[in-house]
């Protein structure tokens, strides 16, 4: 079963208290999805140990119910 755009907005919310999450349903399908966080977590991380905090709060769907998510991700005023 597919997650649509309000879920993965949730699951990084919660995952990542205190972010601002962007999501959009990049081929109407909701199987390809675009996501902006933005979080005071990432703040001295990497892109990539940003991108695998992400991941994390979507609690194994990745690859899952969720086949394909593009992020981007940066701590604010970056």
């Amino acid at each position: 079963m597919a997650l649509d755009a309000a879920t993965i907005e949730k699951l990084i919310k919660d995952g990542l208290p205190g972010a601002r999450v962007t999501i959009e349903d990049l081929r109407g399908d909701g199987d390809h999805y675009a996501a902006l966080v933005v979080s005071p977590a990432f703040k001295g991380k990497t892109r990539v140990q940003q991108h695998q905090m992400v991941y994390a709060a979507l609690q194994g769907r990745m690859g899952n119910e969720l086949h394909a998510l593009a992020l981007q991700t940066s701590a604010p005023e970056e």
